[in-house]
C-alpha cells in the first residue's frame, strides 16, 4: 500500500499535514501553515526534497532519542519533522520510508 499526505486543520485554525506510510503510521509532520495553499506548497516541497539524503538532518533530542527533520534545499527551512525513535537504526528506517513514500503519495484532504 502506498503512502499518503493527510492535510487537516490545526487546532489554532491553520493547516498541517502528515506524511503517512502505507500502514497509516505518521512518518513526517509539518509545521502549522496559515493557509491551505501554503500547506499544499509544503507538500510539494516534501516531494521535491525527500529524494536527497542531504536534506535530512539527523538529530538527538535532550532525552537521547534520535529524530530527523527534512529541510528545503532551496532555502534551508524545515519542512517537517519525525517522531522520536528508540534507535538510530529505526530513525534511518523512518528516513527511508519518507524517501520511498513522498514522491508518489496522494493527498487526503480532511481540512473541510
Amino acid at each position: 500500500m502506498a503512502g499518503y499526505f493527510e492535510l487537516k486543520r490545526a487546532a489554532g485554525g491553520g493547516y498541517v499535514f502528515n506524511l503517512k506510510a502505507g500502514n497509516h503510521e505518521t512518518i513526517l509532520t509539518s509545521e502549522v501553515y496559515n493557509s491551505k495553499a501554503a500547506a499544499e506548497n509544503g507538500i510539494a516541497s516534501v516531494r521535491r526534497n525527500a529524494s536527497s539524503s542531504k536534506n535530512f538532518d539527523r538529530k538527538i533530542a535532550k532525552n537521547g532519542a534520535p529524530f530527523f527533520s527534512l529541510t528545503s534545499a532551496s532555502n534551508g527551512q524545515v519542512i517537517g519533522k519525525s517522531e522520536m525513535y528508540s534507535s538510530t537504526r529505526s530513525m534511518e528506517g523512518g528516513i527511508a520510508s519518507v524517501t520511498r513514500n513522498a514522491g508518489r503519495a496522494t493527498i487526503k484532504d480532511k481540512s473541510a
